[in-house]
């Protein structure tokens, strides 16, 4: 196993079953790799813990700065595969965005999750995050 980012269209393209478990919506790989490289114009980049070839947990994240948080790290996608959860890859991948983010002068990781995503949130906690608000939105169309 190793960590490390997905840079080319064909590691992007690899990503896409995995990402469908968080984001069904992106129903084809070429949809996913178009949100993709949208995003990244604005630094967004897909950190993946892979076995050989296959990603089994991935990171979508960004540098970001604003008011609340300051200079931080945003994570806004974070999904392990639902057949090797509990095996590390989240923690792993959690402990290389906090490294990840003190490199680049952050005071704090960031991240979104359910409400009902219990275990999403034991395990941010049992990595050192704590909660901090409710994420709301309204939907436009």
């Amino acid at each position: 196993m190793n960590i490390r980012h997905a840079e080319t269209a064909e590691e992007i393209l690899r990503c896409h079953p995995l990402m469908r478990h968080l984001r069904p919506r992106l129903e084809s790989a070429e949809q996913f790799l178009d949100c993709y490289r949208r995003q990244a114009t604005a630094g967004y980049r897909l950190l993946v813990r892979w076995s050989g070839e296959t990603p089994v947990a991935l990171a979508g994240y960004r540098f970001s700065e604003n008011l609340i948080h300051g200079q931080h790290l945003y994570v806004d996608d974070f999904v392990s595969n639902p057949e090797s959860r509990g095996l590390g890859h989240g923690t792993a991948l959690l402990e290389f965005l906090k490294a990840e983010a003190k490199a680049l002068g952050c005071a704090q990781l960031v991240l979104d999750t359910a409400i009902d995503n219990v275990n999403a949130q034991r395990l941010y906690r049992r990595t050192g995050m704590t909660g901090g608000g409710l994420h709301f939105f309204a939907k436009l169309a």
